[in-house]
C-alpha cells in the first residue's frame, strides 16, 4: 500500500496466526520455572547507558557497536534500550536490596534490542526468557538450571534436537594469565587474523575464539585454552559441577572455546544448541557472573543465570513438527445476542472457551466462521430452541448433532471434549 507505515527492519510484529505455539511455550516455560522454585520479575526496557557500558563492558561487540542508545529529551539522561536482561535484573536486586537476608531464583521475559543485521533467528527486537539466581556460590545451582533446561527441552518436545556445551573461564586472574597467552599465540598467527579479530586481539582477544571465519579455525582450534589456565578452586568447582550432570544423566561436552560476550562472566559458561538452525544454533547461554554485584554498586553476591531466545525456540519447535492452534470449545451461531451472550458467560464460568458470532449473518454464513474459528462445537440458538430452552450442539468435524436441554449442556461438552483428549492420548 502506498506510503503505508512498516514495522522497523528487524522488529517483527507476531500475528494471530502464529501466537497460539508463542502461547504455548510461554505456559510450559514459565510452569516448570515455577516447579523449581522460581519467581518472575519485570524490569523496564530502557536502563541509564552507564548500566551496560559497566556491566557488559566497553570493549564487547554490544556495547561498541549494538545498543541503541539515546539521549532524554527532558533531562538529557543517557538511556539504552536493554540489550539483555541480566545486568537491569542486578541493578534492580542492588536498588530494592532484594538479596538482603536470603538468596533469590528468579525468572523474566521480554523484549531485548541490539543493532544487528536482522536475519532469520536474528533480530532487532527480540525476545527471551532469562534465569537468574542470587546469593548462590556453590555448583549445585550451576547443576540445577541445566536440570531446569533438559525439562524445559522435554516438555516442548525438542530435547533430541539439542545439545549441551559447557567450559570454566575461571576467576578474573586466570583469565588475565590466559589472556597473556592468547595475545602472544594470536602474535604469532596475525598473519592469519581477519579485519574483525585484528580490531578484538588487544581490546577483547576472548572474543576471537568466537570467530567462523574458516581460514581461521585451524588457528583457533590449536590456541591455548582457559582450562589450561585454571587454578584448583575453579578446577575443584568444573569437577563438582560436571559430577553432578552425570548423576542427573546429563550428557554434556566440554567446548573450551565457549566464552561469553559480557564481562561480568566467571567459572561456568554453556551453551545449548542445535544443528537445525544453520548458523544461529544456540538457543540457550548462560553462566556464573559472582563479581557483577559489585561491579554495579552492590555488595558481592556470588550469581548464575541465562537467556534463552524466544524466537529460536520457536524456530526449532517448529522444525520438530511442532503445531499449535487456537482452543475454541464452541462456537455459538444465534439470532438472539442477549441469549447467545448469557449462555457464554455461563459455559465460561464452567471453564469452557467459548465464541459468540458477532455482526449478524445467517446461519450459514455463521457456520462457516464456526469452521474458520476452528471451533469443536457449534451451539445453535435458534427461535425453536430458545422456545424451548434448548440448544442444538453440532459436532463439525463429524457433523453429528443432537439437540439437549440447556441444563445438560455444560455437563455434555465437558463429557464429549474430555473423551476427544483421551482418545487422542
Amino acid at each position: 500500500m502506498k506510503n503505508s507505515l512498516q514495522a522497523i527492519k528487524g522488529m517483527a510484529d507476531v500475528l494471530p496466526k502464529d501466537s497460539a505455539l508463542l502461547e504455548e511455550l510461554e505456559h510450559i516455560v514459565s510452569e516448570v520455572f515455577r516447579s523449581y522454585g522460581y519467581r518472575n520479575m519485570r524490569t523496564p526496557v530502557p536502563e541509564p547507558t552507564a548500566l551496560f557500558s559497566r556491566g557488559i563492558g566497553d570493549a564487547t561487540d554490544i556495547v561498541e557497536k549494538e545498543m541503541y542508545s539515546f539521549e532524554d529529551s527532558m533531562n538529557g539522561d543517557k538511556i539504552t534500550l536493554r540489550p539483555e536482561a541480566t545486568a537491569g535484573l542486578v541493578r534492580a536486586a542492588i536498588e530494592h536490596n532484594l538479596t538482603y537476608g536470603a538468596p533469590q531464583r528468579i525468572w523474566t521475559v521480554g523484549p531485548m534490542y541490539r543493532h544487528e543485521k536482522p536475519q532469520k533467528g536474528r533480530l532487532r527486537q527480540f525476545h527471551q526468557f532469562d534465569v537468574e539466581c542470587f546469593g548462590y556460590e556453590g555448583p549445585d545451582v550451576d547443576a540445577e538450571i541445566i536440570l531446569m533446561l533438559a525439562r524445559i527441552w522435554e516438555e516442548l518436545g525438542i530435547a533430541d534436537s539439542v545439545r549441551l556445551e559447557i567450559n570454566s573461564i575461571g576467576n578474573a586472574e586466570e583469565r588475565k594469565a590466559h589472556r597473556e597467552k592468547l595475545v602472544a599465540y594470536f602474535n604469532e598467527h596475525k598473519a592469519l587474523l581477519d579485519e574483525d579479530s585484528l580490531r578484538r586481539l588487544e581490546r577483547n582477544p576472548l572474543r576471537i575464539l568466537d570467530s567462523k571465519n574458516p581460514a581461521m579455525q585451524a588457528m583457533l582450534n590449536a590456541a591455548p585454552t582457559l582450562l589450561q589456565s585454571l587454578g584448583q578452586e575453579s578446577l575443584a568447582h568444573f569437577e563438582a559441577f560436571k559430577a553432578l550432570l552425570g548423576n542427573a544423566g546429563i550428557d554434556y561436552s566440554v567446548n573450551p572455546r565457549i566464552v561469553r560476550g559480557m564481562d561480568y562472566y566467571n567459572r561456568t559458561v554453556f551453551e545449548w544448541v542445535t544443528d537445525k538452525l544453520g548458523s544461529q544454533g544456540t538457543i540457550c547461554g548462560g553462566g556464573r557472573y559472582d563479581g557483577l554485584f559489585e561491579l554495579l554498586g552492590g555488595k558481592p553476591t556470588p550469581s548464575i543465570g541465562f537467556g534463552m531466545g524466544v524466537e529460536r525456540v520457536l524456530l526449532l519447535m517448529q522444525a520438530c513438527g511442532a503445531e499449535a492452534e487456537h482452543n475454541t470449545d464452541a462456537y455459538i451461531v444465534h439470532n438472539h445476542i442477549a441469549q447467545a451472550q448469557t449462555l457464554a458467560e455461563y459455559l465460561r464460568d464452567e471453564g469452557l472457551n467459548i465464541i459468540v458470532n458477532a455482526g449478524g449473518g445467517k446461519f450459514a454464513a455463521q457456520m462457516k466462521r464456526a469452521d474458520a474459528a476452528n471451533a469443536y462445537f457449534a451451539l445453535i440458538l435458534g427461535e425453536d430452541e430458545i422456545a424451548n430452552q434448548q440448544v442444538t450442539v453440532k459436532t463439525l468435524q463429524s457433523g453429528e448433532q443432537t439437540t439437549l436441554p440447556l441444563a445438560d449442556l455444560s455437563d455434555y461438552l465437558l463429557q464429549m471434549l474430555a473423551q476427544d483428549y483421551d482418545d487422542a492420548q
